[in-house]
């Protein structure tokens, strides 16, 4: 539900009756990031190492226990004394009767005197709280850390999804800009067939200037249907990064054109500052979570202190279960010291591979960031390229319109033919094709830069869905 109001929200008040207002290039991609499967997981993955951060808080705090426990005595113990008596002495222990007298033969055996009481109850609560426990403290400052590398995968998916968002919208102007440049191939070479069935009627033009015309024009028809499935594999393509239906009738706004004017001044602000790359930043964090590590590892050669407390309410009875309850209360308060001694060196070999962890991910960030400014200047070099590429195939779209032109008239005085007026149709067509891939090239380098950098403006792709 959410996504179609968020979809109502950006087509506007413009759609009139069923015409469909185009979307933006910023509108598609505050979609993508509004309910993106990839997008919901990252943020659901913070939320569970919170969660587990929470855990490990719970472990400094009290932890208060209820228990009840119920025991009935199926064999009594039984005490043996040596002394006068008692049943079971042996001769010459100063029995001189040898009968036990009534009373004593109530409560002892012949060999012993019985012990305790049929029915024992228990019940109360019990609370300990650790009061010094310096690895559970470091366990704290690496939750934060490991939330923090959850928020950098987060911000790194949406990175990622706002480049395949920006390609796959750049894509879909590219396939159509493409289409219309083979339909108007198409519609000069069914008006050329025209003209020559025409003449043909009026006895001007021969069979074979009609055949020649008809097969140039149908030549063009597989190109205009691949141009049609260009033009729909992208736009499906874009509905789903966006989540959308397949059946939605997205239309997008502006031409690759449009980007002409503004592709000089950004590649001169171009700059070489990939501080924000995601991967260097993630590297960051995951050296400053594995430090936290093996602190934590550290501090397992430290003592811990935990006071606890217990308060239990007793009951003893003879006979049935269900009465002659005697309750008495009692509590007891102590301290607990834990001095680690001897583990047999597992506590040694946890911080030793800790502190090779450490290193290998120190390495990999001289690699990581050797690798990142290669890319880096490669890509900045790309768009500079394609900044000159573009420049030039403009320049050649203009000679081509001019020479079409030319042809033009000439054609229509006689003084050109029609195989002269085919070849610069199909240069203006390759020019234009050419003009259009170029600035779509570029489009994909300057985001593939961005996404080197990591410098997408994701706040302002929020706004638009807040709004």
């Amino acid at each position: 539900m959410f996504r179609k109001f968020l979809f109502a929200a950006c087509l506007g008040a413009a759609a009139v009756a069923s015409a469909q207002a185009p979307l933006t290039l910023d509108q598609c991609i505050a979609v993508a990031l509004s309910d993106n499967p990839t997008v919901r997981v990252a943020d659901m993955e913070i939320r569970r190492v919170d969660y587990s951060r929470g855990e490990t808080l719970s472990q400094l705090l009290p932890q208060v226990n209820f228990g009840a426990n119920y025991s009935r005595m199926l064999a009594k113990q039984v005490m043996y004394m040596n002394m006068d008596g008692f049943g079971g002495s042996t001769p010459g222990s100063g029995d001189t009767s040898g009968e036990p007298d009534a009373d004593e033969s109530k409560s002892r055996t012949p060999n012993g005197i019985k012990m305790g009481l049929d029915n024992s109850y228990q019940i109360g609560f019990s609370a300990s709280v650790p009061l010094i426990a310096p690895q559970l403290w470091k366990s704290m400052k690496l939750s934060d850390s490991q939330i923090l590398q959850s928020v950098e995968q987060a911000r790194a998916s949406r990175l990622d999804l706002v480049n395949q968002v920006k390609d796959a919208y750049y894509a879909l102007m590219l396939a159509k800009d493409s289409r219309d440049v083979v339909q108007e191939s198409y519609d000069m070479a069914a008006l050329t067939h025209e003209i020559y069935k025409k003449q043909h009627a009026a006895g001007a033009a021969s069979d074979y200037d009609v055949l020649r015309t008809s097969v140039a024009m149908k030549n063009i028809e597989p190109e205009l249907l691949q141009a049609d499935i260009a033009v729909k594999q992208a736009r499906l393509q874009l509905l789903v990064l966006m989540g959308a239906e397949a059946d939605f009738p997205l239309e997008i706004s502006g031409r690759l054109s449009d980007y002409e004017s503004t592709m000089f001044d950004e590649a001169m602000l171009l700059d070489d500052d990939y501080s924000q790359n995601t991967s260097l930043v993630q590297n960051a964090l995951q050296t400053r979570m594995l430090r936290d590590a093996l602190d934590v590892q550290r501090m397992a050669w430290l003592p811990t202190l935990s006071a606890s407390i217990n308060y239990y309410w007793n009951s003893n009875s003879n006979g049935s279960p269900f009465k002659n309850f005697r309750w008495s209360n009692s509590s007891t308060f102590g301290l607990s010291l834990s001095m680690p001694v001897f583990t047999g060196g597992a506590r040694l070999s946890r911080q030793r591979q800790a502190k090779v962890q450490l290193l290998e991910n120190e390495l990999q960030r001289e690699h990581i960031e050797h690798t990142v400014s290669m890319q880096v200047d490669l890509a900045i070099d790309n768009v500079r390229r394609n900044v000159r590429q573009i420049s030039s195939s403009a320049e050649s779209v203009a000679e081509a319109t001019r020479a079409h032109d030319i042809m033009e008239q000439s054609f229509a005085i006689g003084a050109a033919s029609y195989l002269d007026l085919r070849d610069s149709e199909l240069a203006l067509t390759r020019s234009r094709l050419a003009y259009y891939q170029s600035i779509y090239n570029y489009l994909v380098a300057n985001s593939q830069l961005e996404l080197l950098r990591g410098t997408a403006p994701l706040s302002t792709y929020q706004n638009i869905i807040k709004q």
